[in-house]
């Protein structure tokens, strides 16, 4: 079986430093310059100009990290999800701006959400029931424009609470994401199963990996190979689904994306 191409979430300035390498396999690419306050609130039209220029010959698929500062999709607060509803709208905006498909948002599910959400009659309902007021709308946009918003994990421990919440909106467009560190760090720190086993819960709903290694303490974003993460397992379980999800390395420190791929390649599972 031959072995996944891997791509890398990357800003302005990294794009420049490894668009070569992206270009040469056309490798998944996901924008991470547009996600800030700062930059939604700002003159984004430029930099989005800049990287279509750079992306020019490129034909593999594109997406965005989406906003996700100081809010959770589930917020109870009415006023707070117009401002999600906006935020996402920006978002989308940059996606039609440079021709992503795809869109990375944060999923709602917390740790006290595991411990608690069944204590109260109705509160996952609630759950569900606020997120659609959130982001309702820009599912219903993300359908006209060709794009699929992705539900990462952040601290989810039940690898299905994702899922029925994605489920809810009967829509193509919004489907789930792993971030393999995140799901190291649950696993490790609060019981969540190893990350494989979420792999195997999304199945055919697992559109995007962050890959980025871990400790299971932290939120590491190490290279790959510096943590301990059973990548075999990994790799084993999504070569078991029929997605094909973006596979995107999310390292903090990008000058160890050659590292990381030595390490793939060395053990088969990614060029």
């Amino acid at each position: 079986m031959t072995a996944p191409v891997i791509g890398a979430a990357l800003g302005t300035a990294d794009l420049e430093t490894y668009r070569d390498w992206i270009l040469e396999k056309n490798r998944d690419l996901e924008l991470q310059a547009f996600h800030a306050p700062e930059a939604l609130d700002g003159d984004w039209g430029p930099e989005a100009d800049h990287t279509r220029k750079l992306l020019d010959g490129y034909t593999g698929r594109l997406g965005i990290h989406g906003p996700f500062w100081g809010f959770s999709i589930s917020s109870p607060d009415p006023e707070i999800r117009k401002v999600i509803a906006k935020r996402m709208d920006q978002g989308l905006d940059i996606c039609a701006a440079v021709g992503a498909t795809q869109m990375v948002i944060h999923s709602p599910y917390t740790t006290w959400d595991y411990n608690n959400l069944d204590d109260k009659p109705g509160a996952r309902e609630r759950v569900i029931e606020c997120s659609h007021g959130s982001i309702g709308a820009a599912v219903k946009r993300a359908e006209d424009q060709g794009v699929v918003l992705v539900l990462e994990t952040i601290q989810d421990i039940d690898p299905q609470d994702r899922r029925v919440l994605a489920d809810s909106f009967d829509s193509e467009a919004l489907r789930l994401s792993i971030d393999t560190g995140h799901v190291h760090y649950a696993c490790g720190s609060t019981g969540a199963p190893p990350v494989d086993y979420f792999v195997r819960a999304a199945g055919d709903w697992l559109h995007h990996v962050h890959l980025q290694d871990a400790d299971g303490y932290a939120d590491r974003h190490w290279a790959i190979g510096e943590g301990t993460i059973l990548w075999p397992s990994v790799f084993r379980a999504l070569g078991e689904i029929e997605a094909s999800p973006r596979l995107i390395l999310e390292l903090r420190d990008k000058a160890g994306i050659p590292a990381s791929m030595r390490y793939l390649e060395g053990l088969g599972l990614g060029q």
